[in-house]
């Protein structure tokens, strides 16, 4: 008889997260990977040093990864890079959603409109990973290249989606991750962050008052699905000496604006 089984992406044990069903080359060589992404360039000693790893150990992982174009190396210096085939495999992960291409107009118009940085992110494992950014042409700027991730208390983009999460998923990331402190601003109780999550649900956008670094403010709201569910945000970034707090009603109307577009374009619905 002809074995008629399904083809599985994955065995019975796949929750099985113990040594055993881990590949521990993988694991290290994977680590380098993040290691380096978070770099602008590292040398084979500094990167022994980060990941607590023998140099031959890195070096041999260095090469492998370098046959796959995952990582590169600068002959001035000998710095190790994230190599193209890193971008490639990230890019798939931007395939999987129609929101980063279909933002892009209506960040160039943010950036247009209010002259600062737009950026665009999603929540991953608990944290805001920006994908895409707009960036102003003033010479001090914020900057969140793609790939950069932040702690979702402190991040415009972040108490944006935690806004319109239900509390207890809220309460499941503030005991997962806590609330470290950044700023004197920074929201360290849970049941300030919940006053504020509330009060952005009122105007409509959250503001990141200068909560992760001083001098910095960030006005962002949410982006949502075709349930109402948030999935994604949009900011405005800048310096707190052009974006001041009597500007957040006005940027706050335009990146709201921003984001039910894109909301719209994506087949989603604003509850």
């Amino acid at each position: 008889m002809a074995d008629t089984a399904r083809p599985r992406g994955r065995p019975r044990a796949f929750q099985d997260k113990t040594d055993q069903n881990t590949i521990q080359a993988l694991d290290r060589a994977l680590g380098l990977l993040a290691i380096l992404a978070a770099n602008p360039g590292l040398t084979l000693s500094d990167l022994a040093s980060e990941s607590g790893q023998a140099v031959a150990t890195v070096y041999r992982a260095l090469v492998t990864l370098q046959t796959h174009g995952m990582v590169e190396c600068e002959e001035q210096g000998q710095l190790w890079h994230i190599g193209s085939g890193a971008f490639r495999v990230g890019s798939a992960f931007l395939r999987r959603t129609k929101v980063v291409e279909r933002a892009r107009q209506p960040m160039d118009s943010l950036m247009r409109d209010t002259g600062e940085t737009a950026n665009l992110g999603v929540e991953v494992q608990d944290e805001v990973l920006f994908l895409s950014q707009v960036e102003t042409h003033e010479a001090i700027r914020a900057f969140f290249p793609p790939g950069t991730k932040a702690p979702m208390h402190v991040s415009g983009i972040g108490k944006a989606l935690l806004a319109w999460y239900p509390e207890d998923r809220v309460r499941g990331i503030v005991a997962r991750r806590g609330l470290s402190r950044f700023t004197s601003l920074t929201h360290t109780s849970e049941v300030a962050l919940l006053r504020d999550l509330a009060r952005t649900r009122e105007r409509g956008y959250a503001i990141d008052d200068q909560e992760r670094a001083e001098g910095m403010r960030c006005v962002a709201a949410p982006i949502f699905n075709a349930h109402g569910e948030p999935v994604a945000g949009l900011s405005v970034s800048g310096p707190a000496f052009r974006m001041g707090l009597s500007d957040a009603e006005r940027i706050g109307a335009q990146v709201r604006a921003a984001a039910d577009r894109v909301t719209e374009a994506t087949g989603g619905l604003r509850p």
